[in-house]
Parts: C-alpha cells; structure tokens; sequence
C-alpha cells in the first residue's frame, strides 16, 4: 500500500516538534497532507451528499456527515471495503488500518495510538458551523480533520479553528486553506476546538478520523466504543 505514495510523510514528520511542543495542547495544521496525485483522485471522488447524508443539526452544531459501509457513527471502523465509494477512497481506507499508517502517526505526534476508531465524512454547507467544545477523550487520542475544497478564501469561516477556551472569542488558530490540508490535534482536557458559521453558499468538505490506543484486555483508552463523537 505505500507504493500509492498517500501521505507527504516527510512535510508532516517535519512537523512533529512543532506538534509536540504546542501548550495548552497539541496540535498542527499540515499543508500538502496528502500526494497531491493521490489527493486529486479522492478530490474529484468525494461522496455528492443525497439522501443517504445524516443531517446533524442541533443547538452547537449544524452539519452533513456519512459513515464508511453503512456503520452508525458511534460503530468502531473495520477495515472492510465500501464499493459505494471509489476505489481511491478504498484505497484510503485500508491504508488507515496499516502499520505505516499508525507507526507514522505515532512518530509524529508522540501519542500512543494504535487503531483508526472512527471514520465519517464531514460536510458543513450554508449555515453550518460548531460552538467551542472539548471531549476530554484521554492521553491516547488524536482527532484528525483532512480537507477536499479548492479556492476556499482566506479568512472564510468552516476550518476547524483551535482555541484556549469553550469560546469562539479565544481562538488562536482557525485554517486559512482548506485545499489537501489537515488539523490534528491531541484529543485531550485543553483541546477546545469548533468551526465558525458559514454564510457563502459554499460545501466544506472534509473526513474526520479518530485514533485512539486499544488493548484486547482493558478496551479503548477513551471508554466506552458507544461514546458518541461530535462531528468537526
């Protein structure tokens, strides 16, 4: 599966320090996440949203999101093939299972991940957007939000922005592009994160994956599988 040449490993491990260094949590947006070859083929293959899109919409979030072969948002991803999606994104998915996937990640971050949790297509249209909110999932968790949207304007709300605080007014970084671009961040007791309102009647594209450590003995380092994950 590395022959495919996925993901820019060399431009994100140069990150890592800046990762592991950044306080209250950690966190780092990655530009040229994945090849951009690659990244094309899963850019003009992301999912149209129809019918089969669940609609999100609540007091602190509005939102689009679609599981991987029919699972509940709160099933845990297996790596099963989904013919309803593209061969490319496929190919994606199985990589998120490989040991290069998870020990890159690991070298990177420095958390102790072991296993994609979940998987979800995410999409914010007119309207959409997330208040500040922290899960709290524990030490061994990232969160990590890939983007599919070309010509997105600087300063547009939709990036998933990081913050010091539960409050929008405490934001200190919010992603300026959204083109094969990618936030992670430490899913732990200071890592505040949401999306500002969109008002252009545009698509914010994006998937959302969730790492976390498991062991056959003691389950999920974050508690429960049924813990229900907020789409970003």
């Amino acid at each position: 599966m590395s022959k495919l040449n996925i993901i820019n490993w060399e431009n994100v491990l140069d990150r890592s320090k800046t990762f592991q260094s950044q306080k209250p949590t950690k966190w780092a947006f990655l530009e040229e996440f994945l090849s951009r070859d690659f990244y094309e083929k899963l850019y003009e293959t992301y999912p149209k949203k129809d019918e089969s899109w669940t609609l999100d919409d609540q007091h602190d979030y509005y939102n689009f999101s679609h599981t991987w072969a029919g699972k509940d948002r709160t099933d845990v991803s297996t790596d099963v093939e989904d013919p309803s999606f593209s061969e490319s994104w496929n190919q994606f998915h199985h990589y998120l299972f490989s040991d290069e996937f998870i020990s890159n990640i690991r070298k990177f971050s420095g958390v102790p991940v072991n296993r994609l949790k979940y998987f979800t297509f995410a999409l914010k249209p007119k309207r959409g957007y997330q208040l500040a909110h922290i899960h709290n999932a524990g030490p061994s968790s990232l969160i990590l939000v890939i983007y599919f949207n070309k010509n997105w304007e600087k300063g547009d709300p939709g990036g998933t922005y990081i913050s010091t605080e539960e409050d929008e007014s405490t934001i200190i970084f919010e992603p300026y592009n959204l083109d094969n671009t990618a936030m992670i961040f430490h899913d732990g007791p200071h890592a505040a994160h949401g999306s500002r309102y969109i008002t252009k009647d545009v698509e914010r594209r994006a998937i959302q994956i969730y790492l976390e450590k498991y062991s056959p003995d003691t389950g999920w380092s974050g508690g429960s599988k049924k813990r229900k994950l907020r789409e970003i």
